[in-house]
């Protein structure tokens, strides 16, 4: 079942560019966390592009997932950015927002490093929180459901499909 799509994701993504520009940023650098938010992240970054603005790009490797349904709760950098970023603005994109515990990880560690950190979200579960983090920028409140697709992945499958649907059963 499409609980998103791609027409839908299109336009919202048009519209968080807007927002993003509006905030007047110098310098931004986009720091993407791999793997799920890689299309969302690419397709946004266009959409900044049609609204003025130009940044960096750097990505992230966090995990912690694996390979299941739900957060280990352990979250690990897998790989990290090789850019500098004290000093600068960051916007960090992420895929989805549950638990908080990966981007709460992931701007805490920039934050340490002297980054100024705003959150961009596809979407946001917030009924799934533990903790008290909330994003900058969210695209869509998403049911607590799991989903798949533009990105979001069952056991590493599904990340192509252009829309976001809920799994069966799940």
């Amino acid at each position: 079942e499409i609980l998103f799509s791609a027409s839908a994701i299109a336009r919202r993504n048009l519209e968080l560019a807007k927002d993003i520009a509006a905030r007047d940023y110098n310098d931004l650098l986009v720091i993407s966390i791999l793997k799920g938010s890689f299309i969302f992240a690419a397709d946004l970054i266009r959409a900044m592009h049609d609204a003025g603005i130009s940044p960096e790009v750097e990505f992230i490797f966090i995990s912690s997932y694996g390979a299941g349904t739900e957060s280990s709760g352990r979250v690990a950098i897998n790989r990290d950015v090789t850019e500098g970023v004290a000093g600068r603005q960051v916007l960090l994109i992420d895929d989805i927002l549950e638990s908080g515990r990966t981007l709460a990880f992931a701007r805490d560690a920039l934050r340490a490093r002297g980054a100024e950190v705003r959150i961009c979200v596809l979407l946001d579960k917030p009924g799934k929180r533990k903790t008290a983090l909330e994003a900058d920028f969210t695209g869509f409140v998403c049911p607590d459901r799991f989903v798949v697709g533009y990105g979001l992945d069952y056991a590493h499958y599904y990340r192509e499909l252009p829309y976001i649907g809920l799994v069966e059963g799940r």
